[in-house]
């Protein structure tokens, strides 16, 4: 993995749900529109992340549960208590926008035939649409459900970090678009570094639920290029709560097969020996 890793650290805490970076990601991209319906469940009119969408701002209006503290007021960020500065209201509101998470053990790279997905010289993941033949492979690969193939074509997109971008010097268009840097670009070690100092302040403040998710190197994909600062279990926002790269075990069942394939072919030599030797004429001294 490159030394210059860059990556996105989103803290949910002051996120306000506006969706401007949804919007910057379309814009910048040329991401086509792909319905905005209202599901009847939420005021998020986007849904989930997909082959169109590749910032998809949460919108989770929950009851407040028992013994949660309420978000306060910090460096201007929202009332996410939902009740008011004062603390009252029987509501919060968590707001959290989800992106694909550049994973270090990325399975949709293994799975991926053409080479189509391919890791830059910044650590990130890009689809090369131009390469990609739509055969699907690397969707039931992703542990977080992010890359979908878009029904026009079949091909699969999803965000590539803005990596015209980033060639330029330039930072992505989402964190760029973000009111209250709530999406914050730039190398992936001083990120976890200013998250991990981030939590230590909600906690000092009460907000005790705050914690990180998919910074840790040592978790099931090898840590995210992309991670989280939540405020409830990652169930709530819709993440799997201890993803795995699902190529994990690959090695191994190769390894299982080639064996089972050399004893098969020794099994099969061995019946062949034994019926050539069985159908041998005689030699004369038999006779």
């Amino acid at each position: 993995m490159t030394e210059d890793r860059v990556g996105f650290f989103t803290d949910t805490s002051v996120c306000i749900g506006c969706k401007a970076c949804e919007v910057a990601c379309k814009e910048w991209n040329a991401i086509p529109e792909d319905g905005l319906s209202l599901t009847g469940m939420s005021y998020d009119n986007t849904g989930a992340l997909g082959a169109s969408t590749w910032r998809h701002v949460a919108f989770i209006e929950q009851p407040r549960p028992d013994g949660r503290t309420q978000l306060p007021l910090v460096d201007g960020g929202p009332d996410h208590g939902g009740g008011g500065g004062d603390g009252g209201g029987d509501l919060r509101w968590l707001m959290s926008s989800d992106v694909c998470k550049h994973c270090t053990h990325a399975a949709c790279l293994d799975v991926c035939p053409t080479g189509a997905l391919f890791r830059t010289e910044f650590g990130t993941v890009v689809v090369q649409e131009d390469i990609c033949n739509g055969c699907g492979y690397c969707v039931p690969a992703c542990p977080y459900g992010v890359i979908e193939q878009r029904p026009s074509d079949g091909r699969v997109f999803k965000c590539t970090l803005c990596y015209d971008r980033l060639g330029a010097g330039q930072e992505p268009a989402c964190a760029k678009a973000c009111p209250t840097e709530s999406i914050q670009f730039g190398p992936l070690d001083e990120l976890r570094e200013r998250a991990a100092l981030r939590v230590d302040q909600l906690h000092e403040q009460g907000v005790t639920d705050a914690r990180l998710y998919g910074h840790d190197p040592d978790d099931g994909v090898g840590g995210d290029g992309a991670f989280f600062l939540l405020l409830d279990e990652p169930e709530v926002y819709g993440l799997p709560p201890a993803p795995v790269v699902t190529t994990r075990d690959l090695p191994a069942m190769w390894k299982h097969a080639g064996v089972a394939a050399l004893s098969l072919l020794g099994g099969a030599a061995a019946c062949f020996a034994a019926a050539a030797a069985a159908g041998r004429p005689a030699g004369r001294g038999g006779r």
